[in-house]
C-alpha cells in the first residue's frame, strides 16, 4: 500500500469526498477530511441524485454501504413525466410502468436525497474523521509536506491533498491553470418547501418522482424530496455574465417571479406556482465545463475528484456518481499493491479518470445542447421508449 504512513487530507466533505474516506479507512489508511460547512446541519443539502449501478452504487458496494442506502433511497422517486410547456404529460412513468427493484441491473438507477446521502456516509466514518469550519484559503510547502491554511487560522499538515472541493475549488490551481469554459446555459435553482399546500397542481403533477417539461428552446425540470419540498430549476440560453447583469434579486421571490414571467411567458400559469411562493430560494448557476483534452502532470503528493477535476453541466445525471467512481479508483490505486510508488498510482488513476470524463462530458455537452433546441422533447421521448 503506497500511502502507508501516509497522512491523507480530503478537502471538501460532499459524496465524492466522504466516499473516498470510507473506502481508505476500510484500508487503515490515516485519513481527515476538511469541510467548509461550519457543522453538520447548518446548511440544507440540495436535490435528489440517481445512483448508477457501474458508478455510484458500485462505490458504496464496495465501501460496504449498500444496505444502509437501501434503508435511504426513495423507491419511486425516479419515475419521470415529460410534458410540454404547458403542462401537457407526453410521457409517464407512472402509468404502466411497474416499479422493479433490482439492485445490479443496470438500468435500475435508484434516487436518493443529497441529505440523507450525505448522512450515511458520514455515520460510516470513525468519530472526528471530518473537520467542520474548515475553509481552506491556501497551500504552502513546508519540510516536504503541505501545510494547510485555513480561513478562521488554523493549520495543519499532510502527505498527500485530494482536492474534493467542488467547481471552485481551492486545490485544483496547485496542479493546472487550466480554466473552465461556459456552456451557454445559466440554470435558476430554486426550493419550495411545503409543496403540497403552496404548489398543489405542481406537486400532483410532479407525483412524488419527477418532471421533465421543455419549450421554447428552454427546460424546467422539477424533483420531489422526502421532506415534502420540491427541487427545480430552469434552464436557458444566456450570456456568461447574465446573474450580474439582469438586475435580478435572487433573494427575492418577487424579483424572480416577474423574471418567469417574461422570459417564460409562453409558458402555462401552472409553472409560476413555484416562483410566487415567499421565501422561496432561488441560487443562479452558470454552467460550466472542463476542457475534454485536459491533461497535467502528475504529482507524488495531490490529485483531485470530482468536480474539481471534471466538472461539466447537470444533464445527464453523472456528476455524483462520476465522483464516487473516482473516490473508488483512487483508492483502489493508493491501497492496492500494483505501484511502486504513490506519484505511479496517481498518475494511474488520473490517466483513466480523465480519459472517463472526457467521454462522459462530450456526452453531456450534446445533451445540454439538445435539450436547450427545438428537438428537446422528441429526443427525450426517444431515449425514454427506446
Amino acid at each position: 500500500m503506497v500511502i502507508k504512513n501516509k497522512k491523507i487530507a480530503i478537502i471538501g466533505g460532499g459524496p465524492g469526498g466522504l466516499t473516498l474516506a470510507r473506502l481508505l479507512q476500510q484500508k487503515e489508511a490515516d485519513v481527515t477530511v476538511y469541510e467548509r460547512d461550519a457543522g453538520r446541519f447548518v446548511r440544507v443539502q440540495g436535490a435528489t441524485l440517481d445512483l448508477h449501478d457501474d458508478s455510484g452504487l458500485k462505490a458504496l458496494k464496495e465501501a460496504g454501504l449498500i444496505e444502509e442506502f437501501k434503508k435511504y433511497y426513495r423507491p419511486g422517486a425516479d419515475k419521470t413525466r415529460i410534458t410540454d410547456k404547458n403542462g401537457n404529460i407526453l410521457y409517464d412513468q407512472h402509468e404502466g410502468h411497474e416499479e422493479t427493484v433490482d439492485f445490479g441491473h443496470e438500468h435500475f438507477r435508484p434516487e436518493i436525497d443529497r441529505g440523507p446521502l450525505r448522512d450515511l456516509l458520514l455515520d460510516s466514518l470513525q468519530p472526528e474523521t471530518v473537520v467542520w469550519d474548515s475553509h481552506i484559503t491556501s497551500l504552502e510547502k513546508e519540510n516536504g509536506k503541505w501545510q494547510l491554511v485555513f480561513q478562521n487560522g488554523r493549520k495543519e499538515t499532510a502527505d498527500l491533498v485530494v482536492g474534493a472541493d467542488g467547481a471552485n475549488s481551492k486545490i485544483r490551481p496547485y496542479l493546472t491553470p487550466i480554466k473552465l469554459f461556459y456552456s451557454g446555459i445559466t440554470v435558476v435553482e430554486g426550493s419550495l418547501y411545503n409543496a403540497a399546500e403552496k404548489a398543489p397542481r405542481i406537486y400532483e403533477l410532479v407525483k412524488g418522482g419527477k418532471v421533465f417539461a421543455f419549450g421554447d428552446q428552454k427546460s424546467l425540470i422539477v424533483s420531489s424530496k422526502g421532506d415534502g419540498s420540491l427541487s427545480f430549476y430552469t434552464g436557458c440560453r444566456t450570456q456568461e455574465s447574465w446573474m450580474h447583469d439582469s438586475g435580478i434579486d435572487f433573494k427575492d421571490n418577487k424579483s424572480v417571479a416577474a423574471w418567469f414571467r417574461t422570459e417564460f411567458s409562453d409558458w402555462d400559469d401552472i409553472w409560476q406556482e413555484l416562483f410566487v411562493t415567499e421565501g422561496t430560494s432561488f441560487v443562479p448557476r452558470p454552467q460550466y465545463c472542463m476542457p475534454l483534452d485536459q491533461i497535467w502532470e502528475a504529482h507524488a503528493d495531490m490529485t483531485l475528484l470530482g468536480d474539481a477535476a471534471h466538472l461539466m453541466p447537470p444533464y445527464a445525471g453523472e456528476g455524483v456518481n462520476m465522483a464516487m467512481l473516482d473516490a473508488l479508483e483512487l483508492s483502489n490505486c493508493l491501497t492496492g499493491t500494483d505501484f511502486s510508488d504513490i506519484e505511479e498510482a496517481i498518475a494511474h488513476y488520473e490517466n483513466q479518470m480523465r480519459t472517463r470524463a472526457s467521454e462522459t462530458a462530450g456526452m453531456t455537452l450534446e445533451q445540454t445542447e439538445i435539450l436547450h433546441s427545438e428537438k428537446a422533447i422528441s429526443h427525450m421521448l426517444e431515449l425514454f421508449t427506446e
